[in-house]
């Protein structure tokens, strides 16, 4: 029996025939043999040239795996180019499987639903963020695919008998289903350390007044709807205000020239730091060295960065985005019109050693909410529901 996972992905693939990938993982695919003993993807597959490195990347080692190549969709010159090519594929792909899990939002997905239903294949979708914000927010001609996106969605997700949501409310009342459904964070901790807490709690209490206070986010630094502009923003206004203890931290691939512009249009360029690229455990090290998280993204589903950040006891701060106020109290939420600025300046000025404090507990105790055991139990139980039926 094969489960075939839709997702535009992409994954990497080198000389040999190995697989690789960031957002899809060994972690990812496994879970997946809760529903067949082989899996297979439909994804897109970027070629990796022998002077690339690979060390960020994870290979995929799991077997039986296999891999249905999919051509890029996901652009307008795809679509008219390419589409009949990959119809094709994704027939074929769905033909020979007995499960179709689709991943929403994707072209893979929406593609590979329309042919479960046309062969009766038994398809379980998966809503991971919202095609609205991710396009609206990315460019001119984002805002004229965001409403084709939003609704494909919204129709696909009324439509499916099974629906898996990353968030805990958000996503469902946006793109609500007749059928079943779970929310199952992609995030997982497997570590709870009170020794964790303890650590900041007393980092916290021996930071003297006045001191630097360095802020950090995790995300691509060439994507302008992750946000990190804002916060450049408000420390400009800040530094014009007397306020020049601030440090921004931005781990993340990507080409940084767009936010080191707007570092130094805000004379805050040495502010700013740049680290590049980290794999998972260096990023873990790194949380411990910071002061407090930002996530100012404008789509998310529900963000891993921020939950592992919590995770460590960090004090953190958001957008009014998705899943994001889920995750933090309310006054540490800042919206996404234009006073946004002045809202992230009001927030960073609240963080006395009180809130700190106050904050580092709350948001250690709410990452608990996403113990692995925990969200693993409820998808497998939500697995052997689907595959039974």
């Amino acid at each position: 029996m094969q489960v075939l996972f839709c997702h535009d992905g992409p994954l990497k693939v080198d000389v040999s025939g190995n697989y690789y990938g960031t957002a899809h993982n060994d972690k990812t695919f496994k879970r997946y043999y809760g529903i067949a003993d082989k899996v297979a993807v439909l994804m897109r597959l970027n070629r990796i040239k022998k002077e690339e490195s690979i060390k960020n990347l994870s290979q995929i080692s799991l077997s039986p795996f296999k891999v249905y190549e999919l051509p890029n969709t996901s652009n307008v010159k795809g679509i008219v180019a390419k589409r009949r090519k990959a119809k094709s594929i994704v027939k074929n792909a769905v033909i020979e499987s007995d499960y179709v899990v689709a991943r929403l939002p994707s072209m893979a997905g929406f593609m590979a639903i329309n042919y479960a239903k046309k062969y009766n294949k038994p398809y379980l979708t998966e809503v991971v963020a919202c095609p609205w914000d991710a396009y609206w927010n990315h460019s001119l001609k984002g805002k004229i695919v965001a409403p084709f996106m939003y609704l494909a969605t919204k129709k696909l997700a009324r439509g499916s008998n099974y629906v898996i949501y990353v968030t805990n409310q958000f996503l469902q009342r946006r793109y609500p289903t007749k059928g079943k459904s779970v929310n199952c964070s992609n995030v997982a901790l497997t570590k709870f350390d009170d020794n964790i807490l303890k650590k900041r709690l007393d980092k916290i209490k021996n930071t003297t007044k006045g001191h630097k206070i360095i802020i950090g986010t995790t995300a691509a630094v060439n994507v302008r709807y992750k946000g990190q502009q804002y916060v450049i923003n408000a420390l400009g206004d800040l530094k014009k205000q007397g306020y020049t203890n601030f440090e921004y931290q931005l781990v993340g691939t990507g080409d940084q020239s767009f936010l080191k512009s707007e570092a130094q249009k805000c004379d805050v360029i040495n502010q700013i730091k740049f680290l590049g690229p980290m794999v998972h455990n260096e990023v873990f090290d790194w949380l411990e060295t910071i002061d407090i998280y930002a996530q100012p993204s404008r789509q998310e589903g529900l963000p891993r960065a921020l939950i592992e950040a919590m995770s460590r006891g960090l004090p953190a701060f958001g957008a009014n985005t998705a899943g994001i106020p889920e995750l933090l109290e309310r006054e540490f939420v800042f919206s996404n019109n234009k006073n946004n600025i002045k809202q992230i300046c009001s927030i960073l000025l609240k963080f006395d050693e009180e809130k700190l404090l106050s904050q580092a507990k709350r948001n250690f105790e709410e990452s608990m909410n996403y113990d692995s055991d925990i969200i693993d139990k409820r998808r497998n139980e939500f697995f052997k529901d689907f595959a039974g039926k």
